[in-house]
């Protein structure tokens, strides 16, 4: 089960839940994997719905990363997403906004 107060979100794959973190090696690796933009670029993204779907994927990965998961990013491809596409942009933007609040500010 996620901790929200440790800035984690769950996300189900494959019939396997998975809980997703932003850490620091993690927004290193999500900076990295920006085609172009800053992670500041990438939240208004997600503030003014003008993300893509790399976006949601990129955050994706990164956040499975920082909560441990040791898969490869082509195994997401063909991967079941519960909830779907639309789920999986509101676990990225969830995850991104948790990674930064301020302690006491969690949303929900």
């Amino acid at each position: 089960m996620a901790n929200p107060w440790a800035g984690e979100v769950e996300l189900v794959i494959d019939g396997q839940p998975h809980v997703l973190k932003l850490t620091l090696g993690a927004l290193a690796e999500l900076e990295d994997g920006l085609k172009s933009g800053t992670l500041v670029e990438l939240v208004e993204r997600f503030e003014t719905g003008a993300f893509s779907s790399r976006d949601v994927l990129t955050l994706i990965l990164a956040g499975l990363r920082g909560g441990g998961w040791r898969g490869h990013a082509d195994a997401l491809v063909s991967a079941d997403i519960e909830g779907g596409a639309l789920h999986a942009a509101k676990v990225a933007a969830e995850l991104l906004a948790r990674a930064f609040v301020v302690p006491g500010e969690v949303s929900s």
